[in-house]
């Protein structure tokens, strides 16, 4: 029971996702979009990577709250207005995500979008966890 991460040899061989990701026994946990808002609907950070450090902090907050645990992430949705900066910044999102989540990597897209809702926001995370029963 729990999450079975594939990465098929007849794909490129992934780094930092899974290609796909099965959950047999478990309960699923819809994790709304995220970004660095603090407690007060402030918009935190001002880089990429400060922004998505308190994005996932918060997306793993809600987890947490709903009884799953980083490990239970499924999918991942990282939304982002400058994918440029954020490339450029892998290294050290990446940092943050193994300090946060550790060796764990869900099936993830990022996707490139004109702006979010809060006009100050640089990066949002969505999920899908998959906690298992019993």
């Amino acid at each position: 029971m729990g999450l079975d991460l594939i990465n098929p040899g007849e794909l490129p061989a992934p780094s930092g996702f899974s290609h796909a990701v099965r959950a047999a026994g478990t309960t699923r946990i819809y994790l709304a979009g995220q970004t660095a808002l603090d407690r007060d609907g402030s918009i935190g950070g001002l880089t990429v990577v400060e922004q998505f450090e308190l994005a996932l902090g918060n997306l793993l907050t809600a987890l947490r709250a709903a009884g799953g645990e980083p490990s239970d992430l499924a999918s991942l949705t990282i939304y982002l207005v400058d994918v440029a900066d954020y490339r450029a910044h892998a290294a050290e999102i990446g940092a943050v995500w193994r300090r946060l989540v550790g060796g764990h990597y869900p099936a993830t897209a990022a996707v490139g979008v004109a702006r979010l809702w809060d006009a100050a926001a640089l990066v949002e995370v969505q999920g899908v966890a998959e906690v298992v029963v019993g």
